[in-house]
């Protein structure tokens, strides 16, 4: 799970241009979006073409997305539990 977290960081701070973020700066638990991160809705859509085209599965619901981006933690073990 630890590698699974390392490529999240990874795949985010080179999907989202995160020039200014190294992988160590991001804690398994942060918030990804307002006080964490900081990422806003753009970057909501890419994370979830990042989890379709890197992971295959898909969010129907956008809103879905909000759970599963709370922190690195939260996505993989989203992406543990629904790769395809």
């Amino acid at each position: 799970m630890s590698d699974l977290k390392l490529e999240l960081k990874e795949k985010i701070i080179e999907q989202l241009n995160l020039e200014d973020v190294a992988v160590a700066e991001i804690g398994d638990t942060d918030q990804l979006f307002g006080e964490g991160l900081g990422l806003d809705s753009i970057d909501a859509l890419e994370l979830i073409v990042m989890l379709d085209k890197d992971y295959g599965i898909k969010l129907a619901d956008p809103k879905e997305g909000r759970a599963i981006f709370e922190s690195i933690e939260t996505m993989a073990n989203y992406i543990s539990a629904n790769r395809a």
